[in-house]
């Protein structure tokens, strides 16, 4: 850069202060608080998150519980964030030219946060890192354990994945500026980086892995429907899977129309502009309230979205279910709302066309920030459903459960 404005790219005062590595930073390791969070509440419910995905318990009494194991690698990884922030502060005086050249402090720490997960060091949380690779290793080709090898866990982790799907495109958009000799990952990101598809190919991965996910499930279920009527016992098809399948591949016309609009030339798709935009809108539509509604259906369990009979059973109330952990049926209505609002809003996050609009840059993070606390709030429920399902017995079209007397998937 050399310093003249009319070709150095102009930041406003929230990309002065939080360049997009920072952004990319902050957001990761705010959800490993977050989970050290949900570990801290659900243990205190007595609810044994652990033995749900299968990680193995503690061989000691001595030994830290799971949640001080996890807010202890959180505070390793927020320590020298804070440290690099302040140093970025310090040198560059909120002035472009010095945030344009000084890009190597946020990416430097970008590289401890990788160098910290995989260093095989005991005293930073060595097990629960060594899992979260493995499992990660396993889920990011869509792959998925069995029952008793932690499907829970892969199913949880690929699922906050999809939350982080706008994130691993900043986290490629930061790393490509990195390496290009015509622009800085600490100025305006260029979301066109690597090609027009690139990024949305990025944002896609974690509803592609949930999909191939759900798909392995569905086989798994014929295999077994397979061998239960060789058996002579009844057993369901799997829909439940396939319908699970489509939810995540709603968000694929989103974003695949959300680039098209993003680079649209006229005559390029024979689609106008306006065309192609009500389309989009439509299948923005479609995702977050099929979405919204297998949260609370589905992975929750809850009635509020059943019929009349079910939401106003007097076993339990208005909406709600029996077996719950959580007292107040205030909290349960508290997070449907959440969950519906913010599905709304994450639905068109998923949408790289609305970037080009600078003063949109602090608003993007503000909603990558919320759609983390949407998800900090659904694993809550999710877990706390696992829990019911597992000790209460499952719902009657429990989709995880599969092999529980065989009433799961039962259509």
């Amino acid at each position: 850069m050399d310093g003249d404005p009319a070709v150095e790219p102009v930041l406003d005062t929230f990309g002065l202060i939080l360049p997009l590595p920072y952004r990319v930073a902050v957001i990761i390791v705010l959800g490993i608080w977050a989970w050290g969070l949900n570990l801290h509440y659900l243990s205190l419910l007595k609810i044994d998150v652990p033995a749900l995905i299968r990680y193995p318990s503690r061989s000691s009494s001595g030994l830290p519980s799971h949640h001080l194991s996890t807010y202890r690698l959180a505070t390793l990884l927020t320590i020298p964030l804070a440290g690099s922030l302040c140093l970025f502060w310090i040198v560059t005086h909120g002035q472009t030219r010095r945030v344009l050249n000084w890009e190597i402090l946020p990416q430097s720490y970008l590289f401890l946060l990788v160098l910290i997960f995989v260093l095989p060091v005991q005293s930073l949380s060595k097990g629960g890192r060594y899992r979260f690779l493995t499992t990660l290793k396993r889920v990011s080709i869509g792959g998925i354990a069995e029952v008793q090898d932690g499907r829970f866990g892969d199913i949880l982790l690929a699922d906050v994945l999809t939350s982080y799907a706008k994130v691993l495109g900043d986290l490629f958009v930061s790393a490509c500026m990195f390496f290009s000799s015509t622009s800085s990952s600490t100025g305006m990101p260029n979301r066109s980086c690597g090609g027009q598809f690139m990024v949305p190919l990025i944002i896609s991965i974690p509803s592609i892995i949930r999909l191939r996910q759900c798909l392995i499930e569905f086989f798994r279920v014929r295999r077994q429907k397979d061998r239960l009527s060789v058996a002579g016992s009844p057993s369901g098809w799997g829909g439940q899977h396939l319908a699970n399948a489509l939810k995540y591949a709603t968000a694929f016309p989103v974003i695949i129309l959300s680039a098209l609009q993003r680079g649209y030339e006229p005559g390029s798709v024979g689609l106008s502009e306006t065309a192609l935009f009500r389309l989009w809108l439509l299948f923005v539509i479609l995702n977050s309230f099929y979405s919204f509604y297998w949260d609370v259906a589905k992975d929750w369990d809850l009635s509020m979205l059943g019929s009349s009979a079910e939401r106003e059973n007097p076993d339990h109330p208005y909406g709600l279910r029996r077996h719950r952990c959580f007292k107040s049926p205030r909290t349960y209505y508290t997070a449907i709302v959440v969950d519906l609002l913010l599905r709304c809003t994450w639905s068109f996050k998923l949408s790289p066309h609305l970037d080009h609009f600078n003063d949109l840059e602090g608003g993007i993070f503000a909603m990558e920030f919320l759609e983390v606390l949407r998800r900090w709030v659904w694993v809550f429920f999710r877990v706390e459903t696992e829990w019911v399902r597992n000790n209460r017995g499952p719902a009657p079209d429990d989709i995880l459960l599969g092999d529980y007397n065989g009433k799961a998937d039962d259509e």
